[in-house]
Protein backbone atom coordinates (compact mmCIF):
# COMPACT_ATOMS: atom_id res chain seq x y z
CA UNK A 1 0.00 0.00 0.00
CA UNK A 2 2.95 2.85 1.25
CA UNK A 3 4.35 1.48 -2.24
CA UNK A 4 1.30 2.57 -4.14
CA UNK A 5 1.07 6.04 -2.44
CA UNK A 6 4.84 6.41 -3.19
CA UNK A 7 4.50 6.24 -6.34
CA UNK A 8 1.62 8.57 -6.82
CA UNK A 9 3.18 11.35 -4.94
CA UNK A 10 5.75 12.31 -8.29
CA UNK A 11 3.84 14.91 -10.49
CA UNK A 12 6.37 12.92 -13.13
CA UNK A 13 4.65 8.91 -12.69
CA UNK A 14 1.03 10.46 -12.67
CA UNK A 15 1.80 12.06 -15.81
CA UNK A 16 2.82 8.36 -16.69
CA UNK A 17 -0.32 7.20 -16.09
CA UNK A 18 -2.40 9.53 -17.24
CA UNK A 19 -0.41 8.89 -20.69
CA UNK A 20 -1.10 4.97 -20.49
CA UNK A 21 -4.72 6.28 -19.76
CA UNK A 22 -5.19 7.96 -22.74
CA UNK A 23 -4.13 5.13 -24.71
CA UNK A 24 -2.57 2.11 -23.02
CA UNK A 25 0.03 -0.16 -24.47
CA UNK A 26 2.91 2.68 -25.41
CA UNK A 27 6.88 1.58 -25.49
CA UNK A 28 9.45 3.56 -23.65
CA UNK A 29 9.66 5.89 -26.77
CA UNK A 30 6.12 6.77 -27.16
CA UNK A 31 6.45 7.59 -23.33
CA UNK A 32 9.60 9.67 -23.62
CA UNK A 33 7.98 11.61 -26.25
CA UNK A 34 5.03 13.43 -24.44
CA UNK A 35 7.26 14.28 -21.31
CA UNK A 36 10.29 16.63 -20.29
CA UNK A 37 12.39 13.72 -19.43
CA UNK A 38 15.12 11.67 -20.59
CA UNK A 39 15.20 7.99 -21.62
CA UNK A 40 16.74 7.40 -18.44
CA UNK A 41 14.32 9.25 -16.40
CA UNK A 42 11.35 7.70 -17.60
CA UNK A 43 12.44 4.18 -17.37
CA UNK A 44 13.40 4.47 -13.77
CA UNK A 45 9.88 6.06 -12.83
CA UNK A 46 8.18 3.33 -14.66
CA UNK A 47 10.18 1.06 -12.19
CA UNK A 48 8.68 2.67 -9.89
CA UNK A 49 5.34 2.06 -11.05
CA UNK A 50 5.69 -1.18 -11.92
CA UNK A 51 7.48 -2.35 -8.11
CA UNK A 52 4.00 -0.43 -7.35
CA UNK A 53 1.92 -2.79 -9.70
CA UNK A 54 0.39 0.49 -11.43
CA UNK A 55 2.17 -0.29 -14.31
CA UNK A 56 2.82 -3.71 -16.12
CA UNK A 57 4.92 -4.75 -18.68
CA UNK A 58 4.60 -6.72 -21.59
CA UNK A 59 6.80 -7.46 -24.37
CA UNK A 60 6.31 -8.47 -27.81
CA UNK A 61 9.08 -9.15 -30.43
CA UNK A 62 11.60 -6.64 -30.11
CA UNK A 63 8.70 -4.31 -28.19
CA UNK A 64 7.81 -4.00 -24.70
CA UNK A 65 4.40 -2.18 -24.02
CA UNK A 66 3.49 -0.86 -20.89
CA UNK A 67 0.16 -1.17 -19.20
CA UNK A 68 -1.95 1.11 -17.03
CA UNK A 69 -3.11 -1.37 -14.09
CA UNK A 70 -6.17 -0.01 -11.38
CA UNK A 71 -5.95 -2.81 -9.79
CA UNK A 72 -3.97 -1.51 -6.96
CA UNK A 73 -5.52 1.58 -6.99
CA UNK A 74 -8.80 0.38 -6.38
CA UNK A 75 -7.40 -1.92 -3.76
CA UNK A 76 -6.69 1.28 -1.71
CA UNK A 77 -9.67 3.09 -2.49
CA UNK A 78 -11.65 -0.03 -0.92
CA UNK A 79 -9.88 -0.06 2.38
CA UNK A 80 -11.18 3.07 3.03
CA UNK A 81 -14.21 3.84 0.58
CA UNK A 82 -15.93 0.20 -0.15
CA UNK A 83 -14.70 -1.77 2.58
CA UNK A 84 -18.12 -3.87 2.55
CA UNK A 85 -18.20 -4.07 -1.88
CA UNK A 86 -14.20 -4.46 -2.34
CA UNK A 87 -11.96 -5.07 -0.03
CA UNK A 88 -11.70 -8.90 -0.22
CA UNK A 89 -11.62 -8.51 -4.05
CA UNK A 90 -7.76 -8.56 -5.48
CA UNK A 91 -4.58 -8.78 -4.81
CA UNK A 92 -2.09 -6.32 -6.37
CA UNK A 93 -0.32 -7.00 -9.98
CA UNK A 94 3.44 -8.15 -10.14
CA UNK A 95 6.01 -7.27 -12.98
CA UNK A 96 4.05 -8.95 -16.03
CA UNK A 97 6.15 -10.87 -18.31
CA UNK A 98 4.41 -12.50 -21.47
CA UNK A 99 4.79 -16.00 -21.22
CA UNK A 100 2.32 -17.69 -24.15
CA UNK A 101 2.20 -21.35 -24.59
CA UNK A 102 1.21 -23.24 -28.01
CA UNK A 103 -0.06 -20.20 -30.52
CA UNK A 104 2.84 -16.96 -30.80
CA UNK A 105 1.03 -13.79 -30.51
CA UNK A 106 3.12 -11.21 -32.14
CA UNK A 107 0.33 -8.16 -31.90
CA UNK A 108 0.33 -6.32 -28.42
CA UNK A 109 -2.62 -7.20 -26.35
CA UNK A 110 -5.46 -3.38 -25.80
CA UNK A 111 -5.69 -4.39 -22.17
CA UNK A 112 -4.01 -6.83 -19.41
CA UNK A 113 -4.60 -8.17 -16.19
CA UNK A 114 -2.59 -10.61 -13.86
CA UNK A 115 -3.88 -11.70 -10.60
CA UNK A 116 -2.97 -14.77 -7.78
CA UNK A 117 -6.34 -16.63 -6.51
CA UNK A 118 -5.46 -19.06 -3.57
CA UNK A 119 -6.79 -22.18 -5.24
CA UNK A 120 -5.86 -25.35 -7.30
CA UNK A 121 -5.01 -25.23 -11.02
CA UNK A 122 -8.40 -27.54 -11.96
CA UNK A 123 -10.36 -26.19 -9.36
CA UNK A 124 -9.71 -22.47 -11.72
CA UNK A 125 -10.00 -24.31 -14.92
CA UNK A 126 -13.18 -25.55 -14.33
CA UNK A 127 -14.40 -22.06 -12.86
CA UNK A 128 -13.42 -19.99 -16.38
CA UNK A 129 -14.88 -23.30 -18.56
CA UNK A 130 -17.78 -24.69 -16.45
CA UNK A 131 -21.21 -22.95 -17.66
CA UNK A 132 -22.73 -23.84 -13.89
CA UNK A 133 -20.09 -21.77 -12.40
CA UNK A 134 -20.37 -18.51 -13.69
CA UNK A 135 -23.73 -17.94 -12.18
CA UNK A 136 -21.18 -17.66 -8.52
CA UNK A 137 -18.57 -14.93 -10.00
CA UNK A 138 -20.21 -12.98 -13.68
CA UNK A 139 -21.27 -9.40 -12.39
CA UNK A 140 -23.70 -9.33 -15.38
CA UNK A 141 -25.35 -12.40 -15.59
CA UNK A 142 -26.90 -15.33 -13.34
CA UNK A 143 -26.91 -17.78 -16.25
CA UNK A 144 -24.29 -19.23 -18.89
CA UNK A 145 -25.06 -22.42 -21.16
CA UNK A 146 -22.06 -24.59 -23.17
CA UNK A 147 -23.21 -24.61 -26.96
CA UNK A 148 -20.07 -26.72 -27.83
CA UNK A 149 -16.90 -24.79 -28.36
CA UNK A 150 -18.93 -21.52 -27.36
CA UNK A 151 -19.57 -20.18 -23.38
CA UNK A 152 -23.15 -18.46 -23.67
CA UNK A 153 -23.83 -15.67 -21.05
CA UNK A 154 -27.72 -14.91 -20.66
CA UNK A 155 -29.55 -11.89 -19.33
CA UNK A 156 -32.46 -12.46 -17.32
CA UNK A 157 -34.91 -12.18 -20.09
CA UNK A 158 -33.14 -15.66 -21.42
CA UNK A 159 -31.66 -13.28 -24.34
CA UNK A 160 -27.91 -13.93 -24.88
CA UNK A 161 -25.70 -11.73 -23.66
CA UNK A 162 -22.09 -12.59 -24.62
CA UNK A 163 -20.65 -15.18 -26.64
CA UNK A 164 -17.20 -16.70 -26.15
CA UNK A 165 -16.06 -19.00 -28.40
CA UNK A 166 -13.07 -20.79 -27.71
CA UNK A 167 -10.63 -20.76 -30.46
CA UNK A 168 -7.72 -22.94 -28.94
CA UNK A 169 -7.40 -24.66 -25.77
CA UNK A 170 -4.07 -25.98 -24.15
CA UNK A 171 -5.86 -28.15 -20.85
CA UNK A 172 -5.42 -26.48 -17.51
CA UNK A 173 -3.33 -23.49 -18.63
CA UNK A 174 -4.44 -21.49 -21.58
CA UNK A 175 -7.44 -20.13 -22.95
CA UNK A 176 -7.93 -18.21 -26.04
CA UNK A 177 -11.69 -17.10 -27.36
CA UNK A 178 -13.27 -14.83 -29.32
CA UNK A 179 -15.60 -11.81 -27.85
CA UNK A 180 -18.61 -11.23 -29.21
CA UNK A 181 -20.87 -8.67 -27.05
CA UNK A 182 -24.86 -9.78 -27.85
CA UNK A 183 -26.16 -6.68 -26.00
CA UNK A 184 -24.56 -4.81 -28.45
CA UNK A 185 -24.26 -6.36 -31.54
CA UNK A 186 -22.92 -3.46 -33.62
CA UNK A 187 -19.71 -3.90 -31.96
CA UNK A 188 -17.02 -5.83 -33.70
CA UNK A 189 -16.03 -9.25 -32.14
CA UNK A 190 -12.67 -8.90 -30.37
CA UNK A 191 -10.08 -11.67 -28.70
CA UNK A 192 -8.99 -12.52 -25.47
CA UNK A 193 -6.72 -14.62 -23.68
CA UNK A 194 -6.59 -16.52 -20.32
CA UNK A 195 -3.35 -18.09 -19.15
CA UNK A 196 -3.03 -20.13 -15.84
CA UNK A 197 0.33 -20.50 -13.98
CA UNK A 198 0.33 -22.64 -10.90
CA UNK A 199 2.43 -21.99 -8.35
CA UNK A 200 3.23 -22.81 -4.70
CA UNK A 201 0.40 -21.98 -3.13
CA UNK A 202 -1.76 -20.42 -5.77
CA UNK A 203 -2.52 -20.20 -9.38
CA UNK A 204 -1.45 -16.82 -11.35
CA UNK A 205 -4.03 -15.93 -13.82
CA UNK A 206 -3.47 -13.96 -16.45
CA UNK A 207 -6.11 -12.14 -18.90
CA UNK A 208 -5.07 -10.51 -22.54
CA UNK A 209 -7.49 -8.93 -24.61
CA UNK A 210 -7.17 -8.05 -28.22
CA UNK A 211 -8.51 -5.68 -30.66
CA UNK A 212 -10.90 -4.00 -28.67
CA UNK A 213 -13.18 -2.06 -31.35
CA UNK A 214 -14.82 1.74 -30.68
CA UNK A 215 -17.71 1.18 -28.22
CA UNK A 216 -15.32 -1.22 -26.27
CA UNK A 217 -13.85 0.87 -23.82
CA UNK A 218 -16.05 -0.32 -20.87
CA UNK A 219 -14.57 -3.92 -21.14
CA UNK A 220 -11.79 -3.24 -18.84
CA UNK A 221 -14.19 -2.32 -15.64
CA UNK A 222 -16.06 -5.55 -16.59
CA UNK A 223 -12.76 -7.86 -16.72
CA UNK A 224 -11.76 -6.19 -13.53
CA UNK A 225 -15.68 -6.91 -11.91
CA UNK A 226 -15.87 -10.21 -13.10
CA UNK A 227 -12.00 -11.56 -11.91
CA UNK A 228 -12.61 -9.69 -8.35
CA UNK A 229 -15.75 -11.91 -8.22
CA UNK A 230 -14.24 -15.33 -9.09
CA UNK A 231 -10.92 -15.00 -6.58
CA UNK A 232 -13.37 -14.06 -3.90
CA UNK A 233 -15.97 -16.94 -4.68
CA UNK A 234 -12.37 -19.66 -5.39
CA UNK A 235 -10.98 -18.34 -2.19
CA UNK A 236 -13.95 -18.50 0.06
CA UNK A 237 -16.87 -20.71 -1.31
CA UNK A 238 -19.29 -17.65 -1.29
CA UNK A 239 -20.97 -17.17 -4.31
CA UNK A 240 -19.66 -13.19 -5.25
CA UNK A 241 -21.15 -11.10 -8.27
CA UNK A 242 -19.52 -7.71 -8.11
CA UNK A 243 -22.28 -6.17 -10.01
CA UNK A 244 -22.51 -3.08 -12.31
CA UNK A 245 -24.76 -1.00 -13.75
CA UNK A 246 -26.96 -2.29 -16.29
CA UNK A 247 -24.78 -3.06 -19.41
CA UNK A 248 -25.39 -0.67 -22.07
CA UNK A 249 -23.07 -0.33 -25.41
CA UNK A 250 -19.20 0.06 -25.20
CA UNK A 251 -20.12 -0.77 -20.92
Amino acid sequence: MDSVFKALADPHRRDLLDALRRDDGQTLSELEAMLPLTRFGVAKHLRVLEDAGLVTRVKRGRFTHHYLNAVPLTEALARWIEPYNMAPAILGVLDLKARLEGTTMIAKPDYVLRTYIRCTQDALWDALTEADAAANYHPFTPEAVRDGDALVYKLPDGSDMLICRETAKTPKTRIESEFAPKWAPDIPVSRFVWTIEPQENACQLTLEHYDIPPGGEGYAEGWERLVAGLKTWLETGTPTRISAPQMEAGQ
